[in-house]
């Protein structure tokens, strides 16, 4: 019998003496009887199968224990739910059931309509010999055709090769992708996450790096192109799966955006995620009541930023005065959802609400290099604003942007290629942006992440903006070299340097910019909750939709041509 099967010892009382009933041939009732005893079988755990087994003893939750959690209470609805190999004696009657290692179908989240793909790691692993061809890329299909997002659970290859199949077929084959075009076209109208909910390998991990936002667990998960056999076979290196590509891997490179601590927390991140987003491109994003008062004015506001320019302050802080603190599914306190904490971390990227209204928020945190922009933080850039871009949410932009990161890693780490991405994405933007410039706009990076020129978005200041070519300190050194080299001591090149601060401080005043209309307002920091609640409330209204009957318009219907709208990575 196979170690994978599903016996009726499994089923207990009238479940096994309703297979061995006979057919009377007058109704459909034995055939419907026989369904439902081979479902029954498949969807109960056999105790002693050592697929089953290997997953407790690792704290794994099974497939289809993890569909449960993460789904609406009794909204799955299977499909293929008897796809897989049942084994017969020479009555006909069921002895055993080895099903596919991929579970499908419909489920509910909140209410709304999504669709799940969830690998069953007990059956071989999620290797393609243990699934049923085109199963898992059915769904994707369906998730695509019907307009729904997409979530798959993955553990192990998820239907990804094993030379185990070249003797089941009695032959090799070149490779094909078994359905990830499909990944691709699915991202191109609803949005796909993707839970990395144990070893996540070749295949798997091309699907987890084709998602919108993904999130694996600490210390059960990892994601590598091959696992530390092959690894070990092609490049003689001995690791384990957790060197190789555990979280502090993947987590902090950009592999993947988020980290969870149990299964249960994954599942919760995935739901939080999706309430921000629409159902597809297609549609508005969610509005969701608020009891938070769009005319909240919140006084720490007005000191939050020092007045000495050198010392930090608590960028998130600043965020949760100023967004709906209604709490989203993952954050009691706040409705910010951290896209990307661990890498990128000169970079703050998430979503939030302003008045019920989902935002995307873009910020830099100075706790970090100072807050310049590295090549990391550029790719975080990028792949966020292409998000928001996507699914149409407007953002939030806060400015406090020294420049890009300088001198030999941040050359080595190609950050001015990364940068101009960056760059790139921000001014190819269709969406409406909120800048707020609360502090520094230095050099080419502080003008990209500060510029308003395709005039239809909005731009203000705080009294703490700060900006320029480049920062004041450095520019002076540059600027005043041979001045302050000609110093006849250190003493008398110090008081040169402060003499020549004392010049520059007054015009470095961002009133003197708005004088000359080179800042369009200065705002009290306490307005900055009323005035951008104001301006998402007309977004909403007014902006969206159009955008909306944009996409209706140039999206071709086979999920691969979005004129101008594509997905990018």
């Amino acid at each position: 019998m196979p170690p994978d099967s599903r016996t009726p010892d499994n089923l207990k009382g009238n479940d096994a003496k309703k297979q061995k009933q006979k057919d009377d041939g007058t109704s459909w009732e034995y055939p419907l009887e026989d369904l439902k005893a081979q479902q029954r079988l498949i969807r109960t755990p056999n105790l002693k199968d050592p697929g089953y087994t290997r997953q407790k003893e690792n704290k794994k939750l099974w497939v289809r224990e993890r569909i449960t959690a993460l789904l609406d209470s009794e909204s799955f609805n299977e499909v293929g739910s008897i796809t897989g190999k049942p084994v017969l004696d020479e009555k006909g009657n069921l002895v055993s059931f080895v099903p596919a290692n991929a579970v499908i179908g419909w489920g509910r989240i909140r209410g709304r309509k999504v669709f799940i793909t969830a690998d069953d790691f007990s059956v071989r692993g999620g290797h393609a010999d243990g699934g049923i061809a085109g199963k898992a890329q059915y769904g994707e299909t369906l998730a695509l055709k019907m307009k729904v997002p997409l979530i798959r659970l993955l553990d192990g290859s998820s239907g990804g090769g094993s030379v185990a199949t070249y003797l089941n077929i009695g032959a090799t084959y070149i490779p094909g992708l078994a359905g990830l075009g499909r990944s691709m076209d699915a991202m191109a109208a609803v949005p796909v996450t993707s839970a990395l909910l144990g070893p996540v390998v070749g295949l798997a991990s091309a699907k987890a790096a084709l998602s919108h936002f993904n999130v694996m667990v600490k210390g059960l998960s990892q994601l590598f192109a091959a696992g530390p056999p092959v690894v070990k076979q092609a490049t003689f290196e001995d690791l384990t799966k957790e060197a190789l590509g555990g979280w502090e891997i993947h987590a902090t490179n950009g592999t993947v955006d988020n980290v969870a601590t149990t299964e249960l927390d994954a599942f919760q991140q995935i739901r939080a995620f999706l309430s921000y987003l629409p159902s597809s491109i297609f549609q508005l994003p969610p509005i969701v009541s608020s009891s938070d008062p769009s005319t909240r004015k919140e006084e720490d506001l007005i000191r939050i930023i020092p007045r000495r320019r050198a010392r930090p302050y608590d960028i998130r802080k600043l965020i949760h005065l100023i967004v709906d603190v209604d709490g989203n599914l993952y954050n009691d306190a706040s409705s910010f959802f951290e896209i990307g904490e661990t890498w990128g971390r000169c970079i703050v990227t998430g979503f939030a609400r302003l008045n019920g209204r989902p935002v995307g928020l873009l910020t830099s945190d100075c706790m970090v290099n100072g807050g310049a922009i590295d090549a990391l933080g550029s790719q975080k850039t990028t792949k966020f604003l292409n998000l928001c871009n996507h699914f149409g949410l407007p953002v939030l932009n806060l400015v406090d942007q020294p420049g890009f990161a300088i001198g030999s890693l941040a050359e080595r780490t190609a950050t001015i290629r990364h940068g101009a991405s960056a760059m790139a994405a921000l001014y190819q933007a269709s969406i409406p942006i909120y800048t707020v410039i609360i502090r520094r706009a230095f050099g080419v990076a502080g003008g990209a992440f500060g510029d308003t020129d395709d005039g239809s978005s909005i731009r203000v200041a705080w009294p703490s903006g700060d900006w320029g070519s480049l920062p004041l300190e450095g520019g002076i050194e540059a600027a005043y070299k041979r001045q302050l080299e000609a110093a006849g001591s250190p003493e008398q090149r110090e008081k040169l340097m402060a003499e020549l601060l004392d010049k520059f401080e007054d015009v470095r005043s961002p009133l003197k910019t708005a004088h000359r209309f080179g800042i369009e307002e200065i705002i009290d920091p306490r307005d900055t909750r009323p005035l951008v609640c104001d301006w998402v409330a007309h977004v909403y209204e007014h902006v969206l939709p159009q955008l909306s009957i944009r996409r209706q318009n140039e999206y071709q219907g086979d999920g691969k041509s979005l004129v101008g709208l594509g997905f990018k990575l």
